[in-house]
């Protein structure tokens, strides 16, 4: 059994579907080693097992909203792209998402996943309470409410402290989005007038291949009131962004690739979940013939970093498809890359060569190492152990969390023993 990337294959010696909580209690005490399995978009061997995978897909697809606290309840099987459609049909939405709608909402929050834009945090910061099977089998509740520091300790948990099988999240008024695509910006234009590029929307995504001076694509995707949408139903291009120029028709991130796959762009007004990620879920949208990595660097450094790794393009570009420069805001949870800063992320998708690739993110590593870069949990990347763990503060209570709730090491793997506990 692979993940979605094809690039690891678990060493797992059993996969378990429960299709209940109380079959989740039971797999747990049975006193093996076990983690859980997410929808499979990692592509380290975070969600390795030496024991048993669990997956949550058999779990009934609970949503329950709440419009009284607005808050929905969600089932661990749940993926964002069902979970975006049954929510605008009731008038409500989360914040942002992330780019591709078919993770799982549990997986991605316990990683760190984000969307862009400068006001809006990555999706864990929309938990408002967690509910999981802890190493003894009980099912322990944690609220930001009521647990305070130790929740913030919980939601970006990286499938160490216990089984999560539902969360509740935040939920806000629906919108509608309207999304337009610019071609050729010079990346000069960056040095003086970056925060202004990234903050002309509600979410910028800047994409670069990194073989020219100028930014291949802007993706920029702003929030519709309510009242302009009969005038601007049919969309409508202004006439430029920052020097680059309207595409003249839908586009994919990847040059040469069909956009049939892309959310809707061209100014078409639609719902917050058709429009922020960037992929319909509906389609998948690749066979995934890719790896990825994702670095993030506080804010204040966006310019210099974007620099340094200018200076190694011709390391980076032979082995890319494309990489994308996105802005997330800060949050107080312990384990996520945004934790306390502003933040820039550089994103890399990368031909499917994991001996071509492994040398050149050593080289990202290296140039983005005066800024503290941050590696997302679920992706590549090489930095020792011994380095990663001093860019989280908070890295030793989440150590003493894990034993709190987990003093056997049930959900202990390889990649929690060495970047955790910092044990190889």
């Amino acid at each position: 059994m692979t993940n979605w990337a094809g690039n690891i294959t678990f060493r797992a010696a059993a996969v378990e579907r429960p299709a209940s909580v109380e079959e989740v209690r039971g797999l747990v005490t049975r006193g093996e080693k076990v983690r859980v399995l997410g929808s499979g978009h990692s592509f380290n061997r975070i969600a390795d097992s030496p024991g048993a995978l669990i997956s949550l897909d058999a779990l009934p697809p609970e949503i329950e909203i709440d419009s009284g606290s607005s808050t929905v309840r969600v089932a661990a099987s749940v993926r964002y792209g069902e979970l975006g459609r049954r929510l605008h049909e009731k008038g409500y939405a989360l914040p942002n998402l992330a780019s591709l709608p078919h993770i799982s909402v549990a997986g991605s929050v316990a990683t760190g996943t984000h969307g862009s834009g400068d006001g809006n945090g990555g999706l864990a910061t929309s938990v408002r309470a967690i509910e999981m099977v802890t190493a003894g089998g009980d099912l322990v509740t944690l609220s930001r409410d009521a647990d305070g520091d130790r929740f913030a300790g919980a939601v970006v948990a990286l499938g160490a402290l216990g089984v999560v099988v539902a969360l509740t999240l935040d939920v806000v008024p629906s919108f509608e989005v309207r999304q337009r695509v610019y071609e050729g910006l010079p990346a000069e234009v960056l040095d003086d007038r970056f925060d202004a590029v990234m903050s002309a929307a509600y979410s910028v995504s800047l994409f670069t291949d990194w073989r020219t001076s100028r930014i291949n694509q802007v993706w920029v995707k702003e929030r519709v009131a309510a009242a302009d949408l009969a005038g601007v139903r049919h969309g409508g291009e202004p006439d430029g962004f920052f020097g680059a120029t309207p595409a003249d028709g839908p586009r994919h991130p990847v040059p040469g690739m069909s956009a049939v796959h892309c959310t809707a762009q061209m100014g078409v007004p639609g719902p917050w979940f058709e429009r922020l990620p960037h992929f319909r879920p509906d389609f998948t949208p690749s066979s995934g013939e890719e790896l990825q990595a994702e670095y993030m660097v506080p804010r204040r450094h966006a310019v210099e970093a974007f620099h340094a790794l200018d200076r190694i393009r011709d390391r980076i570009a032979p082995v890319l498809q494309i990489s994308e420069i996105r802005t997330i805001a800060a949050d107080d949870l312990w384990l996520s890359p945004s934790q306390g800063r502003d933040t820039v992320a550089f994103h890399f998708t990368w031909i499917k060569d994991t001996s071509a690739v492994t040398p050149v993110l050593t080289a990202i590593e290296e140039c983005l190492a005066p800024f503290g870069a941050r590696p997302h949990w679920g992706k590549l990347f090489t930095l020792p152990a011994d380095v990663l763990r001093t860019r989280y503060e908070r890295l030793d209570d989440f150590a003493a969390l894990a034993r709190h709730y987990d003093p056997r090491g049930v959900f202990a793997n390889e990649f929690v023993e060495r970047y955790v506990f910092g044990r190889a």
